[in-house]
């Protein structure tokens, strides 16, 4: 419920990752946590009324509010800021997710303000998590994009990837967006097919994790190695090789759904 009333509420804020890995200095795609408990809404209310905040919403049935802080906004007292990625392997759980929904939602609010159907003004719906028209009486719900990552085997190695377009010191998984139509395992099969030229077989899925980078939901599936020989999509993949499992090279960060795949947290 985005209404702006007084509630005891949690507090977090960020932006697009890409600029937070352009800026350090810059207020961007950052939690705000004083000692990893989120601020209370007194704390908003202060960054709202010094105009440093250019929008805040709360969930009270959820116990939290979130909001957007301008760049140039001072940290509020007693508070740091933290890397969203970071965060997500220093916090618990449950505030993780928290932090999650409130990144998808902020982004989300920030590119959602006209109706789609007439160009009407949106407004707060009242009793949803959703922005209404006023004119049309649309409701326009968040935005959630399905994606699979997936752990491939054979025997005792793994085959990761380095990324053309993402941190190219690092090995991950394969992984990509649901396309209209198809059901994830389909998906599973085609990312792989398209990114490294194999077949796989034994599709399993294993896990979710929400993963606001603007929006998605990722569903982690582990697969063996069926048939083909490896050919990398050039445009999307540098380098696909197959390791040991005991012999590993630098992976994704603790926190993320890739680094539980390959790190057997989803068993």
């Amino acid at each position: 419920m985005h209404e702006k009333t007084a509630h005891d509420a949690a507090d977090s804020e960020c932006k697009t990752d890409n600029q937070a890995n352009n800026s350090s200095s810059t207020k961007v795609n950052v939690i705000i946590s004083d000692k990893y408990i989120l601020p209370s809404e007194e704390i908003i209310r202060k960054c709202m009324a010094l105009h440093v905040a250019d929008d805040w919403y709360a969930e009270p049935e959820y116990n939290y509010s979130a909001m957007n802080l301008e760049d140039s906004s001072p940290t509020p007292a007693n508070c740091t800021f933290i890397p969203l990625r970071d965060f997500y392997n220093s916090a618990d759980e449950n505030l993780t997710q928290l932090a999650s929904r409130a990144k998808s939602i902020l982004s989300w609010r920030e590119n959602t303000r006209f109706c789609s159907k007439c160009g009407t003004q949106l407004t707060d719906a009242k009793n949803l998590s959703a922005k209404a028209c006023p004119k049309c009486n649309s409701e326009i719900f968040p935005r959630i994009e399905p994606c699979i990552i997936v752990l491939v085997s054979d025997g005792d190695k793994y085959l990761l990837v380095r990324h053309a377009h993402r941190i190219q010191n690092l090995y991950a998984c394969i992984s990509g967006f649901v396309e209209a139509g198809e059901t994830i395992e389909q998906c599973v099969r085609r990312e792989v097919k398209e990114e490294v030229g194999i077949n796989v077989k034994n599709i399993r899925y294993v896990g979710s994790q929400s993963w606001p980078f603007p929006d998605q939901l990722m569903f982690a599936f582990r697969a063996e190695y069926d048939s083909g020989e490896i050919k990398v999509q050039e445009d999307e993949i540098s380098e696909a090789l197959w390791f040991d499992k005991n012999n590993l090279p630098a992976i994704p960060a603790p926190g993320s759904v890739a680094h539980k795949l390959i790190t057997g947290y989803f068993g």
